[in-house]
């Protein structure tokens, strides 16, 4: 999976409509193999991150867990020091 999309599930503050969006553009980059459309490709570019914004909302919104929401910056920290772990820590 590509590295810039995140888990948007389950946390405390939920994800926000910016944050679904960027995913879903993030998605479409991936998919299409394109990072900016050309101007011949721009519409259809277009409507396929709306879609799948629409469809990544809807799927979030509809997801269900018994598990407590995670906090993101406690997410945030470990991520942090996973990347320190693996890339040695920056100055």
């Amino acid at each position: 999976m590509c590295r810039n999309i995140r888990t948007l599930f389950n946390f405390e503050p939920p994800a926000t409509d910016d944050e679904v969006r960027a995913s879903a553009l993030q998605f479409v980059r991936k998919i299409s193999g394109i990072g900016a459309p050309s101007k011949a490709n721009e519409k259809a570019f277009a409507h396929a991150v709306e879609a799948v914004t629409e469809a990544a909302r809807d799927l979030l919104d509809s997801l269900v867990t018994a598990a407590p929401p995670r906090d993101r910056e406690v997410e945030a920290r470990k991520a942090k020091a996973r990347a320190a772990k693996r890339f040695g820590a920056r100055p």
